[in-house]
């Protein structure tokens, strides 16, 4: 038996389109039509799960909640949120560009407004956009940083890179973009009214 449908003579192309449609049982076109509902809902889930990364290290590097950052070693208690991580940086062409900026007061703000921006933004559902880019540039430097394509540190010691080019930086990044593209902030945030702002609908790079 042929896989195909024939077409009966003297109907019209939009006539066996329509009994073809008629003939789509109600559970397969109920499932078309959740399936957008859904996909939605995944990426909203997907950009709380996201905002509460980026706002649980901005929390944990100003307050020192004792995970990453000690207790009283926070930024709130005269703390760099910066140097720990940039002052180790043993690999890679900008090494020593990073050690220079280890503990700087740029840096730090730079890098602290950077995850309470994005991880807002993701939460709110507004300007993922920006901050797709935004964190785009943040994790791009955080890669370099650890720079995966080392197989030995400066030391000579090995440098236990899992993917000499696709970390949890990249896949970060990349989950921003969809989150943007998708407009992921229509649900479960205020990414419609946003969208719906006259300043917004002029300057579409503010979605």
């Amino acid at each position: 038996m042929a896989l195909h449908q024939h077409r009966q003579p003297g109907m019209s192309f939009a006539g066996w389109r329509k009994a073809a449609t008629a003939t789509t049982s109600p559970d397969s076109t109920a499932g078309e039509l959740a399936a957008p509902l859904a996909v939605a809902r995944i990426a909203a889930t997907t950009r709380l799960l996201t905002s509460f990364t980026f706002l649980w290290a901005f929390g944990d590097k100003a307050f020192g909640w004792g995970y990453s950052t000690p207790a009283g070693k926070g930024w709130i208690d005269g703390g760099s949120p910066t140097k720990g991580f940039l002052s180790h940086v043993s690999a890679g062409p900008l090494e020593s560009t990073f050690h220079a900026w280890a503990g700087a007061a740029w840096a730090d703000w730079a890098f602290m407004l950077g995850l309470f921006g994005i991880g807002i933004a993701l939460a709110s559902g507004v300007g993922l956009r920006a901050a797709a880019a935004a964190g785009t540039v943040m994790m791009a430097l955080m890669w370099a940083a650890e720079w995966p394509p080392a197989r030995h540190l400066s030391d000579g010691s090995l440098s236990m890179s899992t993917n000499p080019l696709v970390d949890y930086h990249v896949l970060y990044a990349a989950v921003l973009v969809m989150l943007a593209v998708i407009g992921a902030g229509r649900i479960w945030g205020l990414g419609a009214a946003w969208r719906s702002l006259p300043l917004v609908r002029r300057n579409r790079w503010l979605l």
